[in-house]
């Protein structure tokens, strides 16, 4: 997790811990879960409306299947290449 420790963690929670107080730490962490929550429903919300954007789009569909018939080629070249 971005390359913490055990050990940086206890110093950053000792921290807040001093800066926050007990009281106020639930409250913190509870906004902070709802916080990431939220940004992780958005982000897949993005995905969806992106999706259905490309199925909306003219040529898309032509497009992919055009690349999906690429990347099977290319797959078959490697294994005949080994």
């Amino acid at each position: 997790m971005f390359g913490l420790g055990t050990p940086e963690l206890i110093i950053i929670l000792g921290i807040a811990f001093l800066v926050f107080g007990g009281k106020k730490l639930p409250e913190i962490g509870a906004g902070l879960g709802k916080g990431i929550n939220a940004f992780k429903h958005g982000l897949n919300e993005a995905e969806d409306v992106g999706l259905d954007l490309k199925k909306s789009l003219p040529g898309v569909k032509e497009v992919t299947e055009v690349k999906e018939k690429i990347d099977k080629a290319k797959n078959i070249s490697k294994v005949l290449t080994k």
